[in-house]
Parts: structure tokens; sequence; C-alpha cells
């Protein structure tokens, strides 16, 4: 595994992260057993991730990472968010004051933890001012609840508000929607932020495991988020997939891990966010770290030439 400062802050992260999401099951992966995911997570750990980002909406998600890091908290870098609520099977955007204490307060009783080491707002709210947002969370880093901000999801103006603030961005950026990551990288670099980029597997896509479309429930993540699983958007993005498996067998990996380098490549990036809910998967994430990519496999890789 390798290490990367993140930003301008003291905290050093795994270039590989584990992403929660999936982990915490609920209607947007279906369900996970406890045991499984605490396997999971230690395989994470012993393959040497340290990053491990989740959220309030993650289903199970803190609660499985508090329960399985107990004991070994200082090991890890904490990342989890605030300004999204589920009201029934609808999610709203929510970065009032109260909502964000409430969140934090939460977040930090399911986790085990006293503190956060970054705490990110989800998505900005089109109804509060993200200035004042960021005074509450500039309040809660003064009562050392938080260590350091962060903004995911973010444009150059949000990123513009919040210089001096957050320390990283956290947005998309994998092969499929590469732009989504590369949108923000000059700021990122002048104002010396790090870049957390997610979706790295588009929710296992590219990890080659699709042949065809699958049947998915309604409610499930990759019906409505990453959208590249249904009808010609599933053709489209197919031939990268193929490409990237035909690169990763001439290198002798996993599909899933070189999707994982080529994002790694990309000097810019501190860290990318992978999910797993098997010990395979949490490994074959890993193993992107350790795998160079050439400028010739990049341009195979993004343009089939």
């Amino acid at each position: 595994m390798k290490y990367n400062r993140l930003g301008r802050t003291d905290l050093h992260v795994s270039a590989v992260g584990l992403g929660g999401w999936a982990l915490g099951g609920a209607t947007d992966w279906g369900a996970t057993e406890e045991t499984d995911a605490r396997r999971t997570i230690f395989a994470a750990l012993d393959a040497g991730i340290t990053l491990f980002d989740t959220a309030p909406i993650y289903g199970e998600s803190e609660v499985f990472l508090g329960r399985a890091l107990k004991g070994r908290r200082p090991q890890v870098v904490l990342a989890t968010k605030c300004g999204l609520v589920k009201n029934g099977s609808w999610t709203d955007h929510d970065l009032r004051p109260q909502t964000i204490i409430s969140q934090l307060e939460q977040s930090l009783s399911r986790l085990q933890t006293d503190y956060i080491d970054l705490y990110q707002i989800h998505y900005p709210d089109p109804r509060v001012p993200l200035e004042e947002a960021l005074a509450v969370l500039i309040r809660l880093r003064e009562q050392g609840k938080i260590r350091y901000i962060g903004l995911c999801n973010a444009g150059g103006q949000e990123i513009s508000a919040a210089a001096g603030q957050a320390v990283c961005v956290q947005n998309e950026f994998s092969l499929l929607h590469p732009q989504k990551g590369r949108a923000v990288f000059a700021a990122c670099e002048k104002l010396h932020l790090g870049f957390i980029g997610y979706g790295t597997l588009c929710g296992g896509i590219l990890s080659g495991k699709y042949k065809k479309e699958p049947n998915l429930r309604r409610a499930d993540a990759r019906n409505y988020f990453y959208k590249c699983y249904r009808g010609d958007a599933f053709a489209s993005v197919y031939q990268t997939v193929l490409r990237v498996k035909e690169a990763a067998q001439k290198k002798g990996c996993a599909a899933a891990s070189l999707a994982g380098a080529w994002a790694l490549a990309h000097p810019q990036v501190s860290c990318v966010l992978t999910g797993a809910r098997t010990v395979q998967q949490a490994l074959q994430n890993a193993a992107a770290a350790d795998i160079a990519v050439s400028s010739a496999e990049l341009k195979f890789l993004e343009e089939g030439k």
C-alpha cells in the first residue's frame, strides 16, 4: 500500500480507501450480514487501507465500522458526512445548523469515537448558504469533535467559498466519468486541497463482472445513481469495460485493481474510494495502489488506441 498526505493536513491516508456505502447494505445495495462486513473491514486493514469513508445514510455502515474498528481507532482515518437526510424513501438536502450538529453526535455514537478525522459536507444544500454550514463546522472543529473539514460533490464555486476551511474535495472520478474529477483538479492544486475520488468502479461495473445488463431492483443504487446499467447506457460503456478486462489480463491483475490504478495514475488524486462487500473485493481494490499504469496504457484504457 502507498500513502499520501491529504492536502495541507497532517493526515497521511492510504492511496486506496474503503468506501462504506455498499458495505452498509440497506435498500440501496441489499442486506449485508455484519459478520461479512467485519471480515471485509479486517481484510482492508490487513491490506494497509487506513481511510474508511462512510455517511449517516449508508445503511448500517457507521455501526459496522464502529464495532469492527473498536480497539484499532488510532490506526485509521475516519471520514463521514453531513447534510443528507432520509424522509421515507426520499433523500433530502439539509445543512441547517441543528441537523449538522445532530448528525455529528449520532455519527460519533455509531462509530464509537469522540472525534471524526474528516467531516464532509455530503452535497451543497440549495436552501442553506455554504458559509452558514461552514461556520457550524468551524465551531465543531474548535470543540475537538472534528479535525478537518471536507467538501463532497463540489464545484468551483463551492470550493472557492470554502477556501481556507476545507482541506479536500471528494468527487466522483472513474474511467467512465473522468471529467467529473478533472473538472476541479486545477482548483484543488491552486488551493492545496487533497482530492478523493469515489465511484471508482461505478458500482462494480468496471470490475468486469457484468457480462449483460443485471436484473436490479428499482431501488438499487446502480439503477438510480450510476446510471450505466441499462439499455443504451450499458452498451455505450461496455466497450470501456472490455478494454479494462483486456489490459488487466495482459498485466496479470484483476480488472477492479486496474480501474483503481487508472485513477491513482493522476497525481492530483490523494486517494480513491472503492466499495467492497467481500474479502476478495477488498483485496482486489487494495492491490490498485501497487500497479503502475504507463501513458500508453492510460491512452488505451481511455481511448482504445
